[in-house]
């Protein structure tokens, strides 16, 4: 099948997410069965692309100077990026409708979260510097108007933040584009490398310290971190969409795309901009696992951990072996999986109680118990206990580590190791409180009336979780694939 249409799916998504706006849509139950519809269909279209689209084949759509061009291919990077978020979209929908029952506005929020989708597509699918660039720019553009869907001066203030951070972050990224796409075949992704050695090198690896922070922006890479705690005020499908799905994860794949497919790891391996990324990588690991046990609001804490974990994937990605990707992008598969599944718990809670800090889940597992028996299971997943999938991906990143064996890479086998531990304690914690609260402090009295979260809710919950241990029991097909994607066989 020609590459060509890898743009269906694209065009599909962000034409159904206009449609929402163009009907106008007064009723519940029509806009639901059409946003699901659309959302459904992409997911099938990307499916067929995956699995007939020519590997490595590409669709060049329009070409500016010098290189410059929009152009898309699928390799086993885009297959792996394209599938888990054609398959966690529909789900996290079903979810929204319930969350969302009462809110108003609801046409916008549902056109902007359906073509968030299409965009995403955009940057998995992209097989050059330009592209990505071009949607990983949209990807900002879409998603502020669900940052800011509340419409107060909280929301206001994070959509600032957010828009400041991500669009200052990508203006970093041009520098890397200009460099990449110059002297490095159109920036081509080659696995390997793409640059043909005509540039100047210290520019060059200038740039590439340039694109680790501004893509890296996305992945919440320190300093530039703060944007991802303020964005969890925005409603929880959207939280969770953009701290284990779309936004986030973009900004790993990009890294990955520019470490990987066009600078290569014989060129950046040993090499000081290496290690100064891996430095920045190891703190971010740390210093967020610490703000995550001192915050006291939940959908911040998890916020925080995820800015933790999103450094576990850049660090595996950046020790530029095999085995280090492979675990890289293990992690961010299995964390999207992990922290979509605790994003909802915190939804839930927070919509049917209307609370939203720790100190008032005190007792609420007795009342809530399904969600925060599955808010369970996703927290020891995430610490990295054995069979659930947070340990597989922990363990290829551990052991990739200490295959490499330097000091760089010890240091990060022990960032990893007491991350995890301060994982535990933040995340665990909250079951404690839910299920075990001190006396005198539950806040749950008998006479309270509210009760788990309807099945719109639950069963988007529940189908994580169980991924969440399949993936745990039988990593074996998984990590096959992600072995030959890592090794450049797709």
């Amino acid at each position: 099948m020609s590459p060509l249409f890898l743009l269906v799916p694209i065009l599909v998504s962000i034409a159904g997410g206009y449609g929402v706006l163009l009907f106008g849509f007064k009723n519940e139950r029509p806009r639901e069965i059409y946003a699901e519809a659309v959302t459904c269909l992409t997911s099938v279209l990307v499916w067929i692309a995956i699995l007939n689209v020519e590997r490595g084949a590409e669709a060049e759509i329009y070409s500016f100077t010098r290189g410059f061009s929009m152009a898309f291919f699928m390799d086993g990077a885009s297959m792996l990026f394209a599938g888990m978020v054609s398959l966690m979209w529909p789900m996290v929908l079903l979810y929204a409708f319930a969350y969302l029952h009462e809110a108003r506005f609801k046409n916008a929020f549902f056109a902007f979260y359906i073509m968030t989708y299409g965009i995403t597509l955009g940057i998995a699918f992209a097989s050059n510097m330009t592209t990505l660039y071009v949607f990983y720019e949209m990807l900002t553009l879409v998603t502020l108007p669900l940052v800011v869907y509340y419409g107060n001066a909280e929301s206001m203030h994070a959509g600032r933040i957010y828009a400041a951070y991500t669009i200052g972050g990508a203006s970093l990224g041009f520098f890397t584009l200009l460099m990449t796409t110059l002297y490095g075949h159109g920036g081509s992704f080659i696995y390997g490398g793409s640059l043909d050695g005509t540039g100047d090198y210290r520019m060059l690896m200038l740039a590439f310290v340039f694109g680790f922070f501004g893509y890296g922006t996305k992945a919440a890479v320190l300093p530039l971190s703060k944007w991802l705690p303020m964005a969890s005020v925005a409603p929880t499908p959207v939280t969770a969409l953009l701290h284990a799905v779309a936004v986030v994860n973009s900004g790993a794949f990009a890294v990955i795309r520019m470490v990987w497919y066009v600078y290569g790891p014989e060129m950046l391996y040993g090499t000081a901009e290496q290690h100064i990324c891996l430095l920045t990588a190891i703190i971010t690991i740390v210093f967020s696992a610490v703000m995550a046990l001192k915050e006291r609001h939940f959908k911040r804490r998890l916020a925080w951990s995820t800015v933790s974990n999103l450094s576990y994937m850049l660090f595996g990605i950046l020790l530029v072996t095999p085995d280090g990707l492979r675990g890289g992008m293990a992690h961010m598969l299995f964390h999207g999986i992990v922290k979509m599944s605790l994003f909802l718990c915190a939804g839930a809670f927070m919509h049917v109680t209307g609370d939203e800090y720790i100190y008032e889940i005190n007792g609420v597992g007795k009342k809530m118990p399904v969600t925060f028996v599955l808010y369970t299971l996703a927290a020891l997943s995430l610490t990295g206990i054995p069979l659930f999938c947070g340990f597989v991906s922990k363990w290829q990143l551990l052991t990739a580590a200490a295959e490499v064996g330097d000091g760089w890479a010890i240091l990060g086998m022990a960032s990893l190791i007491l991350a995890s531990l301060l994982c535990a304690m933040y995340t665990l914690m909250i079951t404690i409180r839910a299920f075990f609260p001190m006396h005198g402090t539950d806040w749950y009295q008998d006479d309270y009336i509210y009760g788990d979260a309807g099945i719109r809710m639950l069963g988007p919950l529940a189908f994580f979780v169980i991924a969440n241990i399949a993936f745990g029991i039988w990593p074996g097909p998984i990590l096959r694939f992600l072995t030959m994607i890592s090794q450049g066989y797709i």
